[in-house]
């Protein structure tokens, strides 16, 4: 670890926060947004986003793991409402479960997203939003999007504490900041 990283700041539902860059490909940087472990900004970023939801009808909240757990717990708790977690591996105890692949920036590799069999019931004619800490590609996104169509549920809101880099798509995500890609 360098002794003074780059670093990018933001201010995301009041709260204060250096984002430090990592590289993901020569010449790209993007600002890490890791909310594992970081109560304050969890809970202020859910009620936030549970404020910009509040015009929304809806009968659950939908995420994949992992970064995004503590996010739509805090939001599920704030709203009263229940949640759904999109595995990235199958256990046995996930039944017939549905699948669809996806392509993490983060990562740079293909990622399965998976929804258990009971999920799947539990979806069912719900209305969903579908949660994200960070939309940088819309790969994830994307493939919550197809678990939820197959599942026979309604996408009815997508909301995310942060998008990243200029997409014209990202005017409908109901998010709490921006955050530019850092090309060299």
């Amino acid at each position: 670890m360098s002794p003074n990283p780059e670093t990018f700041p933001i201010t995301l539902a009041g709260v204060q926060r250096e984002l430090r860059l990592f590289e993901v490909k020569p010449g790209l940087k993007i600002a890490i947004l890791n909310i594992l472990g970081d109560t304050e900004l969890v809970e202020a970023c859910a009620k936030a986003l549970i404020e910009k939801l509040s015009a929304v009808e809806f009968d659950l909240l939908v995420t994949a793991e992992s970064k995004s757990i503590p996010l739509v717990h805090s939001m599920a708790v704030h709203a009263g409402k229940p949640y759904v977690i999109l595995r990235k591996s199958y256990k046995v105890y996930m039944g017939a479960a549905q699948r669809v692949e996806t392509l993490s920036i983060t990562t740079g590799a293909p990622q399965t997203l998976i929804m258990d069999e009971k999920d799947g019931q539990v979806v069912k004619g719900k209305r969903v939003v579908i949660v994200d800490d960070v939309i940088s590609t819309g790969s994830t996104l994307e493939g919550m999007r197809k678990l939820m169509a197959a599942a026979g549920a309604e996408v009815v809101a997508e909301a995310a504490i942060c998008t990243e880099g200029d997409n014209a798509e990202w005017n409908k995500i109901i998010h709490l900041g921006e955050l530019p890609l850092f090309c060299d």
